[in-house]
């Protein structure tokens, strides 16, 4: 058994978010590049020169990427052989947020009531996804989502007579009706199966996954690439100017589901669909 002091589990956070809003995964600025490279409608290449322009300067002067610095969400997986020490996992994680979007002069944007609203003035509570694991040691994506994107997003629940035709319809049309309004070129995480919660659920751990990685079954990576591929031939481009590239990528996750039912969630990223892994 390993002992693990929550308060390093609240500095580790601290840091992940502060960098997660300043500098994107290295995969994807690769994928902004190349699509850049390979953007032929003059706007569309003018504009992806701009968004490196912008992770540029975000590095170089240490301020967000973005303005929505997003709210915090966090995928903790828990080693079954680690006990954890010197107070509760969800206390320390959120004060790990607080102190990060304090420290990292990071937008607070999180309301304590979804009607009543009234900012929490320090971006918590975060959503907090745990999972036990094996081993001894324990891993924190720390992801802010901005909600530009989120509120993209869709649920389906087919089915399950629905066919791999009517799954892409829906995810494309999903980016269809979004249009320009999730900051394109998009990041599209898509989850089938499961149940309702569990769908959307992979849908956002989709979005965590790196672009250059495909789905590892052969099938479901070529539906990313089918589903990409049509995607792209929307015509909406960089931030809705018109281009060849309206997705960066498409990422599925899937579960086993039930035999009455076919669940698909599309969750948007987008162009700084942002990331940080950490393992203590």
């Amino acid at each position: 058994m390993r002992e693990i002091d929550v308060h390093l589990i609240s500095k580790a956070v601290s840091e992940a978010f502060i960098d997660a809003n300043l500098h994107l995964p290295e995969d994807l600025k690769c994928r902004i590049d190349e699509c850049e490279k390979k953007e032929s409608v003059l706007i569309a290449k003018s504009t992806f020169s701009d968004m490196q322009s912008n992770l540029l300067a975000a590095e170089t002067l240490q301020i967000p990427i973005c303005q929505d610095c997003g709210m915090a969400v966090v995928f903790a997986e828990i080693g079954q052989d680690v006990h954890l020490t010197g107070g509760y996992l969800e206390d320390a994680i959120n004060n790990g947020v607080a102190d990060g979007y304090e420290r990292g002069y990071l937008r607070k944007s999180v309301v304590a009531d979804p009607i009543r609203r009234g900012n929490t003035g320090n971006n918590t509570p975060a959503v907090i996804h745990t999972r036990i694991v094996p081993g001894d040691h324990i891993t924190l994506t720390c992801a802010p989502k901005g909600f530009g994107s989120e509120n993209m997003s869709a649920l389906k629940m087919f089915q399950p007579s629905a066919n791999r035709s009517d799954i892409i319809d829906f995810v494309v049309e999903c980016v269809r009706v979004a249009d320009a309004k999730p900051c394109p070129p998009v990041v599209v995480g898509v989850g089938i199966g499961g149940d309702f919660e569990l769908c959307a659920l992979l849908s956002k751990k989709a979005l965590c996954r790196s672009v250059e990685k495909s789905n590892p079954d052969p099938f479901y990576a070529q539906l990313e690439a089918d589903m990409l591929n049509k995607i792209n031939t929307l015509n909406i481009g960089p931030q809705g100017y018109g281009g060849c590239i309206t997705a960066l990528a498409v990422n599925i996750e899937t579960f086993a589901t039930h035999i009455a039912g076919l669940p698909v969630a599309v969750n948007i990223g987008c162009h700084v669909t942002r990331h940080k892994t950490v393992t203590l």
